[in-house]
């Protein structure tokens, strides 16, 4: 209930159906076990202010001194350049996230700002997976096939039943996209499709604002990131299937 009322909140007290829709590779049955209930338990304003707070606490713990560097207000300014530059047309959360007022403080400015194009890239990734005929099951067997994050974990951070994540996997294996050793070569290139594709739209901002600023953004990021993954603050693997960065 605390992750669908956080990360939708920007939207308002929103139905379970607009959760389903936006978040994608949920069961809409795990949303429904949340959705509309935690609007009778807070507020979206409130819960958007407790989310506020923990990303500050969460920030300093992983920052540590560098959440007072002067390469943070930059790096925010550079994040919503980038945000400033996308387009909100066909992205519901990266809408519902850039009408949120900005902080003040810059690493909250910041961690906004990344919100904001996190939410934009996955709105593109949602619109690819549509417009490829993958649902949000298959999405998450992909991803086990793909060896990004073990299926077990993913089944169960999402919500899908054995029964359903297997009729999913026959399915894809219909489709000749999936065999008993993983993705076929028809899989890997359907996969491949959709993240680059959806890479593509969420780099467009950061080609408009050109080479300079994207790289000095980069730049100054690995700092912070490297400071955030010393901290131990992510586990690995995960369920959004993020992979440790190479120092």
């Amino acid at each position: 209930m605390g992750y669908f009322a956080s990360r939708s909140a920007a939207m308002g007290a929103v139905s379970a159906e607009v959760v389903i829709a936006t978040f994608y590779n949920f069961h809409p049955q795990m949303v429904e076990r949340s959705i509309p209930d935690a609007w009778k338990f807070s507020s979206p304003q409130r819960v958007l202010e407790a989310r506020m707070k923990v990303a500050d606490s969460g920030l300093r713990t992983g920052l540590g001194a560098l959440v007072t560097s002067g390469s943070i207000a930059e790096t925010a300014q550079l994040a919503w350049s980038a945000v400033e530059a996308a387009t909100v047309a066909g992205r519901p959360l990266f809408g519902a996230h850039l009408s949120l007022d900005r902080p003040s403080e810059p690493h909250l400015s910041l961690w906004l700002a990344i919100t904001c194009l996190r939410e934009h890239r996955g709105d593109g990734h949602v619109a690819c997976l549509v417009s490829n005929g993958v649902d949000g099951v298959e999405a998450n067997v992909l991803m086990e096939a793909a060896g990004v994050i073990p299926g077990e974990m993913q089944r169960s951070f999402r919500g899908w039943s054995e029964e359903e994540w297997d009729a999913a996997a026959d399915g894809l294996r219909s489709r000749g996209l999936l065999d008993a050793t993983g993705l076929t070569a028809g899989g890997a290139a359907l996969r491949g499709r959709v993240e680059e594709r959806t890479d593509e739209l969420a780099l467009q901002p950061w080609i408009d604002l050109g080479d300079d600023v994207y790289r000095t953004f980069v730049d100054n990021m690995r700092e912070l990131v490297a400071s955030i993954l010393d901290s131990d603050a992510l586990p690995y693997p995960n369920p959004m299937g993020l992979t440790r960065p190479p120092r």
